[in-house]
């Protein structure tokens, strides 16, 4: 699955307007992005937690060569997901956890009346 298709699919479950299904995807991808760069972890329960690792330096093989080299130290990103995710993907069936229904905000309007609903594309 790409954003796209997770935009799509954000707005088939909630019944939201396609421009509002992007805003709502990628204002959560940006939230969850500017928390792990602040070294914030990220708790989603029913899915899983993000957390930044620091990694060390340490000494590698270059492939081609054979050449001993410097790995340098970096931060990673780390997901683990939680018990209800889990649960569902070894159950192997995406139905015996059914998610529940989302009803669509009501401050939002839900109709594409007069409008052009197709929205940029998203990559």
């Amino acid at each position: 699955m790409n954003k796209a298709v997770l935009i799509d699919r954000v707005r088939d479950k909630t019944g939201l307007q396609r421009l509002v299904a992007i805003k709502a995807v990628e204002a959560f991808v940006d939230t969850i992005k500017d928390s792990l760069a602040k070294g914030e972890d990220v708790h989603i329960v029913g899915f899983g937690s993000f957390k930044v690792l620091d990694r060390r330096a340490r000494k590698g093989r270059n492939p081609r060569t054979g050449e001993l080299i410097e790995v340098p130290a970096k931060k990673a990103v780390k997901f683990a997901p939680g018990k209800d995710f889990k649960e569902r993907l070894a159950g192997g069936n995406s139905e015996a956890n059914p998610e529940p229904e989302v009803a669509a905000p009501t401050d939002v309007p839900t109709s594409n009346t007069g409008s052009n609903d197709s929205g940029p594309a998203i990559s």
